[in-house]
This record gives C-alpha cells, structure tokens and sequence, in this order.
C-alpha cells in the first residue's frame, strides 16, 4: 500500500510540476492577495501622511492677517486659489479651499465669533487627511484666542472647561494592527482552497474527460492508494501556495509605510510559525473536498464552475468578522475555516493562545478530509462515474 502510494503521488507530483497551467494558477491566485494588500496599504498611508507639506489656497488673505500669520508659523504654504476652485475640487484637483470672508475682521475686532468657510468635498476620502488637518489648525488657532480673550477679562481659561476626558487606552499595538489587518486571514484561508484547486480538479475531472481515469483503475491498484496519492499531490500545492502567501504579506508589510496608519505590526518567528501552523491544516480538508466535488463533473470546464459557486463560501467568515468581530469560544476553533481565521487573528492580536486551539483545528480538518477521501473512493467504484462522460 505503502509503496503503491508513495508511486502515484511522485507520478502526480511530477506531471503537475510539468504543467505549467497548475502551477501559475496556484502562484497567481495567491499572490493576489498580498499585492493587493500592499497597493492599497501604500495609497492609504499617502494619503494619511502627515510629514508631507500641507498646501492651502486661502481667498481673502488680507481679511485676517493674523490667522494667515499663526497658518504660517505652522508650516502650511499658503498660495492664492483658482478662480473654479469649487470644480477643481469636485474635479479631485483640489482637497479644500478657505475662504475668509469681509466681515472677518469687523467680527473679530468687536468680539464676536468670526466666521471662514472651508469649502470641501466629502465624498473623496483623498482629501479628507488634507482636511482633518486644516481643521485641527483652525480649531487649535480658536482655542488659543478663546483663552487670550479669557485671559483678558481676567477669567482663568480652565473654568471654560469644567471637566476634561483622558481616555485611557488598554489596547496593544499588536490588537489595534489586527483590528486594521483583518484581511490577512481571508487571504490565507483563499490561498489555502486556491492553491490545490487546478491540481485536485485535473487529477479527478481532467482524467475522467481525457478517458484516462478507467486505464488507470484497471491497474492493480487500491483506489484508496489513487485517492490518496492525488490528494497529497493537491496537498503539496496548496501548502505551498499557503506558505508563499504567508511569506508575501510578511515581505509586503515590511515595505508597506504602515506607520504612517499608526499600526506597528510585531510578528517574531514563533508568532509566524504559529500563522502557518494555524492555516495548514485547511489545505487537508479543501484538497479532499475540491477531489470529492470534481469526482461528480464529466469535465474539467464543469468543475471549474462547480470550484467558482463555491469560491467565495471561505471567505464568508471572514468577512463577518471583520464587520462583525465576536468574542472567540474554544469550540469555534474546532469548525473549519472559522476556527482558522479566528486562530490568525488571535495571533496577529498577540493573545497567549495554548496548543488547544491547533489541536482542534488540525483535527476538524483531518476528520472532514477523511470522510472526503473515504467518499470519493467509495465513488470510483460506481461505473457511472467512471465511465459517464457525457
């Protein structure tokens, strides 16, 4: 039996190592991930980049000359506007324009509060940093004569402010990163489906359309050594595919200004290990489950289309959590793909996780893939399946 299998699956592993389509489908499918994470990760903190020099178009400059003076000190470049600027702003050109109207100076001179217009658009999040900016500007600008006013008519500026909150923040850097980097764990868990899909559709589905799946069984062979030796070919891709996306997001988070984000992502090499540990064991279960499935297609076009109605059901949760986090029980790391993505987002988190977790989830996976592996040899004894090809 030994020798049976271990033959299969060097014979398996060589032709899909041959096949140049397996092998691209896996890497491309799981690079995606990453690369994505990094354009989007890289556009964000440029966006948030508080470093870069802030350039502000004011109309009516001479309205306020101490507001401009006070912008100024500040660092912010001040420059005249276009004569469109509420188009070049709806256009994208622009973030924002202040606007300092006549009356500025007659209201501030008499006391009263003064009022300048900050003409923006909400709607584009590029903006919106430049925005939040200027606004912390003026609002700072408010306060300070809020309190030399105060001061002024002899009233200490703190009776303005009866009560003052200080939150006291208990969360870590590593929790905050997780809360931020929750697509990591959806990516993996795709990666994991996605690697071994090409390898476990063409080993069932692909050889049952090429008519070399009754060749095959008529050797003396147990269909179980078939079975298995396909399987862990499909289990080799996926694991692999896995451990490139792993090691792709940790490349890409080096790189990625994630700083910029106030997120500090602390992963040493047991937290990575444990990463990779927690997402492996899902490679068992979607290799078997992909085999049982295209054991049931007539072609590897029908499988195809079986794998993408069922693509997006390992990313269902999580995205839930990510919309939706809930607070995890022991028993949810027994359910697969929860239990992995649950166990991902404990580590990036740096909670204290002891080897329960692990255990439970490579035994979920193996009890499921068992019965996968079980039922697809079981169905290569009915001869409809074996020889309806049509």
């Amino acid at each position: 039996m030994k020798s049976l299998l271990s033959t299969v699956f060097r014979k398996e592993l060589r032709d899909h190592l041959r096949d140049h389509r397996s092998v691209w489908s896996a890497v491309g499918i799981t690079l995606l991930g990453p690369i994505l994470f990094g354009v989007m990760f890289t556009v964000m903190a440029s966006w948030l980049n508080k470093d870069k020099p802030l350039e502000l178009p004011v109309l009516g400059r001479s309205h306020a000359p101490s507001l401009v003076a006070y912008l100024e000190r500040s660092g912010v470049t001040l420059t005249e506007p276009p004569a469109d600027y509420e188009s070049r702003i709806q256009a994208g050109k622009l973030d924002t324009v202040l606007i300092i109207p006549e009356d500025y100076g007659e209201d501030f001179a008499a006391g009263r509060t003064a009022k300048v217009h900050l003409v923006m658009d909400n709607s584009r999040n590029q903006a919106r940093t430049t925005i939040r900016r200027v606004q912390q500007l003026l609002n700072g600008y408010s306060g300070l004569l809020g309190a030399q006013r105060l001061l002024a008519r002899g009233v200490a500026p703190e009776l303005a402010s009866p009560i003052k909150v200080e939150e006291v923040d208990l969360s870590t850097p590593e929790r905050l990163a997780a809360s931020l980097l929750s697509i990591i764990p959806i990516f993996l868990v795709l990666a994991a489906f996605s690697g071994g899909m090409s390898v476990a559709i063409d080993a069932m589905a692909g050889e049952r359309e090429r008519g070399s799946l009754e060749s095959l069984l008529l050797n003396p062979v147990r269909r179980e050594a078939i079975v298995l030796g396909k399987w862990l070919t499909a289990v080799v891709f996926a694991i692999a595919a896995t451990t490139l996306c792993l090691v792709a997001f940790l490349l890409v988070m080096n790189r990625v200004p994630l700083q910029d984000l106030g997120v500090k992502v602390r992963l040493d090499p047991l937290a990575v290990l444990g990463l990779w540990a927690g997402v492996v064991p899902l490679a068992l279960m979607a290799s078997a489950g992909q085999m049982l499935l295209s054991t049931f297609a007539r072609s590897f076009k029908e499988a195809q289309t079986y794998m993408q109605m069922l693509s997006f059901l390992p990313t269902l949760p999580g995205m839930v959590l990510a919309l939706s986090p809930v607070q995890s029980q022991m028993w949810m790391f027994a359910v697969p793909v929860l239990g992995q993505e649950m166990l991902v987002q404990e580590l990036m988190r740096g909670e204290p996780l002891g080897p329960l977790p692990f255990v439970l989830g490579l035994v979920s996976c193996t009890a499921f893939a068992g019965v996968f592996l079980a039922w697809t040899a079981r169905l290569l004894s009915d001869e409809r399946i074996i020889f309806g090809r049509s």
